[in-house]
């Protein structure tokens, strides 16, 4: 019998998702139909505005299938790994889309914290009226398509009026077995004044390759306060894709923080919309490729409402032959006086092989508004390197102290002091690896 051609559909492009028991009538719909979108959309090519510079061919699809539950034995181990906040109101920590823990006693009286699937069976109104409503815009409908199609594990914040959650909510979503695909989702929507700050980290545990396609919903009511965070910190061989939305409404305050460590080729995309007069969206991100690593970013600031605030930083610090990939914009609507939107991309490059790609944009139809934008790339200079190597500091140390010193002013406006700890120890365990 002859053996199938090479190109023939495997993996992810043809293994059906299995359905959720416990998901209404809506959900099934949307997931039946998100998966004969994803079949009829075509992978974006070279020509893709939104994957210009980049490869949506990275994200190995026929070379995965969705992660299988986990045994005992792999849970246990996924356990015995996570080390997270000591101060913190929740914790979830999945394996393979599979829950094998949570603990909400921390939250105050009234907040729901629960897994998608039990908020399936307790709080459906709530998904059906803000679950993935917003557009793709930056170029990977067929991937949250997928997303979708798949999707069974994640988290459901909704935080009542007036309620403040003093410690973050921290989730981890583990990665176990060869070429295993997981499909996190998280859904945070906050009353008026309420307050709220959520930690996601994407790990790996053992096996090849490894695949992460994670959407994160943020939908902030009338003065309210979300600070987000999407730490992903796959193993060097895997791909992850994470597609963040931003809705904040009145006078309300979102921030949301990428941080890149891992995978051979890490994708986000982060579109932030400001429906109400005088919000404001912080955009931040860091990321440290080493070896071949590929970061691509592609961000979008929409000012839809008066008097309203956007401010972005992302820095990269790339070593090897590396490569990384910003394009943003900023887009002004009409009616959308004084806005403030700033818009900066920093590369710090650490080879000669290293490249780094930056695309910042303007589009406005408004008066009154105060808007700019630029992005920067450039070696290490002479005279840090000289300065501290002067005082008898080898060359390696000390471009691990100025990378450190480059990276730490984003880290620090995320504000958590502990999370702000972990993430330069993550950050120093890399720039070991790299120096």
């Amino acid at each position: 019998m002859p053996s199938a051609p090479s190109d023939t559909p495997t993996g992810l492009l043809t293994i059906s998702p299995t359905a959720l028991s416990v998901a209404p009538d809506w959900f099934s719909t949307r997931s039946n139909a998100a998966w004969t979108e994803f079949q009829a959309l075509p992978l974006p090519g070279l020509k893709d505005e939104n994957w210009r510079y980049s490869n949506a061919k990275k994200i190995e699809l026929s070379d995965h299938a969705p992660a299988q539950t986990p045994t005992a034995e792999q849970s246990k181990a996924a356990l015995a790994a996570t080390e997270g906040l000591k101060e913190r109101a929740a914790r979830f920590v999945f394996v393979n889309d599979t829950l094998v823990e949570s603990d909400t006693n921390g939250l105050p009286a009234g907040v729901v914290c629960v897994s998608f699937e039990g908020a399936l069976k307790t709080h459906a109104d709530v998904l059906q009226q803000h679950f993935m409503k917003a557009d793709q815009a930056l170029g990977s409908s067929k991937f949250a398509a997928l997303h979708l199609a798949h999707l069974k594990a994640g988290t459901v914040i909704i935080v009542p009026k007036d309620v403040v959650i003093e410690k973050p909510i921290e989730v981890f979503h583990w990665v176990v077995g060869d070429h295993a695909a997981i499909f996190p989702h998280t859904l945070v929507v906050t009353g008026d004044n309420a307050q709220v700050s959520v930690v996601d980290h994407y790990r790996s545990l053992e096996g090849e390759g490894g695949l992460s396609i994670a959407i994160a919903d943020l939908v902030g009511g009338s003065g309210s306060k979300i600070t987000y965070a999407a730490c992903q910190e796959l193993a060097d061989d895997a791909q992850a894709l994470h597609l963040s939305s931003i809705t904040a409404g009145r006078d309300a305050s979102v921030k949301s923080f990428q941080v890149q460590l891992g995978a051979s080729f890490s994708r986000s995309e982060s579109v932030s919309d400001l429906v109400g007069q005088g919000a404001r969206s912080d955009m931040l991100s860091v990321s440290l490729p080493i070896g071949d690593q590929v970061v691509d970013q592609r961000t979008l600031q929409r000012h839809k409402a008066p008097h309203a605030t956007s401010d972005l930083l992302y820095k990269n610090a790339l070593y090897g032959q590396s490569r990384s990939i910003f394009s943003g914009l900023i887009i002004v609507d009409e009616g959308a006086h004084y806005t403030d939107a700033y818009q900066t991309c920093r590369n710090l490059l650490n080879s000669n092989e290293a490249e780094a790609t930056s695309l910042p944009g303007l589009e406005i139809n408004a008066d009154q508004v105060k808007c700019s934008h630029g992005a920067t790339s450039g070696p290490i200079s002479d005279e840090e390197l000289f300065y501290l190597k002067a005082r008898g500091i080898s060359d390696s140390e000390s471009r691990k102290l100025i990378i450190e010193g480059f990276l730490a002013g984003v880290v620090e406006r995320f504000g958590n002091s502990e999370l702000l700890d972990s993430l330069v120890a993550r950050i120093d365990e890399k720039l070991e690896r790299a120096v």
